[in-house]
């Protein structure tokens, strides 16, 4: 790896943190090397690499960004790259940060914003890392709402050349300043019509990623993120307008990770939830953040990490404790229930989906249940059933559940219908109809082949990686031949 001119003042910083962490010169160059194999990158540092960087060489490109992580993940506490007396870069680590204020956050998340909505096709290509899950669960789970959000001034950065960047004046705001309506601009007063626009915009978002998934207006929503919500984090606002804005930017971030994991972009979606998961800690709600974690662990199943979908499941319950509505406390043990089936825990998994369903059995009609939460109803939770026995090879509860799911599902919630259906196919195909899974299976694949979304195509794969031992069956051919049909 190619190093920067050698400097002559040696690097204290890092021979402290070194020496406080119980690092060998060869050790710490191990871990950086295995941290960027987490991240697709060939590294080969070694104890000379270590030695030259304490003498005061800079390290190139991620680099600096991958050896502060190594040490905030053996210290217990967030270093920056800085902090290491190290330069800093645009690493591909940026977005698993947990911020440490209000302003931070809107400065993390609103830089995804901008490379997502450009052309930096090579953020949706970052791996999906299980050891960046760890810090920002922590972090979330002790953590309170920050004290203060409310902006009455607007933080004008001075730019420094060749120098640490200025420290930041608050200029007061000219009332008579004027835009044009169609105009918004970091120091603009955020309203109540604003927070209901962003009210919407989720919904529509949200039923377009439901019918066609979320690769048809994934980019749209980056884009809507990037121009309109961020200057509205950068206005000015009160304390509670601005938890409401910060709860819808939560929201919209969450949702903009789920579409980017649908279209298989793990590692920016991991990034949108922490930052959403950020967000919701600095809109005060609690019980959103319980969420997110779900989503990540929903993610983390998908992705083959029982074992981290488990903790963050856990970790939602523990964040929330009781005082979530009924259907939330549904929400959160179906999440660990899956994680187990995944992991072929059958008591564990059992048990979590019995709480799920007594937890469901108690909502009332008249509960106020958030309206991110709406969508869990029994159609969602048979769906839960159908996944977990299939998982545990319980395929005749897996048919059941799965044909009670189909049977309540809205029509709007076509992807999930996808879902459920091959789930139904793969527990036929278990009990040995062939015909009869083989029919289903092809109706999903038709349903996938109209829709934008990498899952729904990957559950089509496995379905046909499981008819391998049937392939010259006659329904098996039959299935092919519409696949082919598709195109």
């Amino acid at each position: 790896m190619t190093e920067r001119p050698a400097q002559r003042t040696p690097n204290r910083q890092l021979a402290a943190l070194i020496a406080e962490a119980g690092f060998s010169n060869a050790g710490l160059a191990r871990r950086v090397d295995q941290l960027g194999l987490e991240h697709g990158l060939d590294l080969r540092y070694d104890k000379t690499s270590v030695t030259r960087w304490l003498r005061g060489q800079q390290p190139r490109g991620t680099t600096p960004a991958l050896i502060a992580e190594v040490f905030t993940r053996r210290l217990g506490r967030r270093l920056t790259a800085q902090d290491l007396g190290l330069d800093a870069c645009a690493p591909v680590y940026a977005g698993l940060e947990f911020a440490a204020g209000p302003e931070e956050a809107v400065d993390i998340v609103g830089g995804l914003w901008r490379k997502d909505s450009g052309s930096h096709a090579e953020l949706r290509k970052i791996a999906f890392t299980p050891a960046g899950l760890v810090v920002p669960s922590r972090d979330w789970l002790i953590g309170r709402a920050d004290e203060k959000v409310a902006r009455t001034e607007v933080p004008v950065r001075i730019p420094a050349q060749g120098r640490p960047a200025a420290p930041r004046i608050a200029v007061p705001l000219d009332p008579s300043r004027r835009r044009a309506p169609a105009e918004r601009g970091p120091g603009q007063r955020v309203t109540g019509g604003d927070l209901a626009a962003l009210r919407s915009v989720g919904e529509l978002f949200r039923s377009l990623d439901d019918r066609y998934g979320g690769g048809h207006a994934r980019q749209a929503l980056v884009r809507y993120l990037e121009h309109e919500l961020e200057p509205m984090l950068r206005g000015t606002y009160g304390e509670q307008t601005g938890r409401r804005l910060f709860a819808a930017a939560a929201d919209l971030t969450r949702l903009a990770g789920w579409t980017s994991y649908d279209i298989a972009a793990h590692g920016l979606a991991q990034r949108y939830f922490v930052q959403a998961l950020r967000l919701s800690q600095a809109a005060g709600d609690r019980a959103y953040g319980s969420y997110v974690l779900v989503t990540m662990s929903r993610q983390a199943v998908y992705l083959g990490h029982g074992r981290e979908a488990v903790q963050l499941a856990r970790v939602a319950q523990q964040g929330v404790g009781t005082s979530a509505p009924p259907v939330v406390q549904t929400l959160l043990h179906a999440a660990e229930a899956r994680a187990h089936g995944l992991l072929g825990e059958v008591r564990a998994c059992t048990a979590s989906l019995v709480r799920a369903e007594r937890a469901l059995e108690t909502a009332r009609p008249g509960d106020e249940v958030p309206h991110w939460a709406r969508f869990f109803d029994e159609a969602q939770l048979a769906d839960e059933f159908g996944h977990c026995h299939r998982d545990l090879q319980q395929f005749r509860a897996a048919a059941q559940h799965a044909e009670r799911s189909l049977q309540l599902r809205a029509p709007v919630y076509a992807r999930s219908r996808v879902f459920c259906r091959v789930v139904l196919a793969t527990a036929r195909l278990g009990l040995g109809e062939l015909d009869q899974a083989c029919q289903l299976a092809a109706e999903a694949a038709g349903q996938a082949a109209e829709m934008r979304s990498v899952r729904a195509a990957e559950y089509v794969r496995d379905f046909e990686r499981r008819l391998e031992p049937y392939r010259d069956a006659a329904p098996v051919r039959g299935y092919r031949d519409k696949v082919a049909a598709l195109g």
